[in-house]
């Protein structure tokens, strides 16, 4: 089994316009399943995604109830705790928090925190600098006509155009306030605390029992997580989960390539397990968490 923890929708990379939102969450629903993917944390609602409200985006996903679990995107600027009960009643089961105007560790978010906290929501936190668009580490517009295509689309969208995000704000040491302050709010750092932050992100998941890391960010991270020995070596397998955060033709070789990667570094069926399914299972509530006995 696989629990995909970072799904998007109805936002599908690449394309400038979702659509039809029903179309579109059945193609991501046969996506998924094709790579065999059995359930998947979806990060959607508060009209910030496709301009769908939260109320549009449940109804969409109870279209695929036995796959999908509803993650509320909240704009944490705008946001109290007021609005997380709110999104809990509807039946979101946990949050996505991206682009703040402060540290995530400002008091500002406080109240935010303790409501999830209160209500058992895990929060999945954007870590380091917000891709999209072209990975200039990989190509460029001046000899690649896809980049260039991508470029021009990000243009349309206003990306190159000022906007007050930074990814000093976001970064894995924020957790660590945060798990010290909240002991029991479970957290994932998207993007292994993203590239530049690994050894960060890997300080706070090795002492802070409640904060784990998603694989997602593409080719490069999966590529850093091996030739760095993060997986299984720096950061234990019991605080790692999998996140797709792509395109819908794009997960079945994500999936595909991260069984290499486990395959190659030797990890056990059990530890696989831990990485694609039980840790998150375990964090959502849909299993009981395993605790070893003398």
């Amino acid at each position: 089994m696989i629990w995909d923890v970072h799904c998007h929708f109805p936002r599908n990379f690449g394309v400038d316009e979702p659509g039809d939102p029903a179309k579109a969450i059945d193609s991501r629903a046969a996506a998924l399943r094709a790579a065999g993917v059995t359930r998947a944390s979806l990060l959607s609602g508060g009209g910030r995604t496709g301009g769908l409200s939260y109320e549009d985006c449940l109804t969409y996903a109870k279209r695929h109830e036995d796959l999908f679990v509803p993650v509320a995107v909240i704009p944490v600027d705008e946001s109290t705790g007021r609005d997380v009960r709110h999104v809990a009643e509807l039946g979101y089961r946990g949050l996505k928090i991206i682009g703040s105007k402060h540290d995530y560790d400002d008091k500002t978010y406080w109240s935010i925190y303790d409501a999830a906290e209160q209500l058992n929501l895990p929060i999945l936190f954007h870590m380091g600098v917000i891709g999209g668009g072209v990975d200039y580490s990989i190509t460029h517009p001046r000899r690649d006509p896809k980049a260039a295509e991508n470029l021009e689309r990000m243009r349309r969208m206003g990306r190159g155009t000022p906007r007050d995000v930074s990814a000093i704000r976001m970064r894995p040491f924020h957790l660590d306030t945060l798990a010290n302050n909240f002991p029991n709010l479970k957290m994932i750092g998207a993007h292994m605390g993203g590239t530049g932050n690994y050894e960060e992100a890997a300080s706070v998941v090795r002492w802070r029992h409640n904060v784990f890391l998603d694989m997602s960010g593409g080719d490069t991270i999966e590529r850093h997580a091996e030739e760095r020995g993060l997986v299984g070596k720096e950061i234990g397998v019991e605080k790692l989960v999998w996140g797709s955060d792509c395109r819908d033709d794009e997960i079945m070789d994500h999936v595909q390539h991260l069984n290499a990667i486990f395959e190659r570094v030797g990890l056990t069926a059990d530890e696989r397990d831990r990485i694609l399914y039980r840790n998150a299972a375990e964090m959502f509530g849909e299993v009981e968490p395993v605790i070893a006995t003398a």
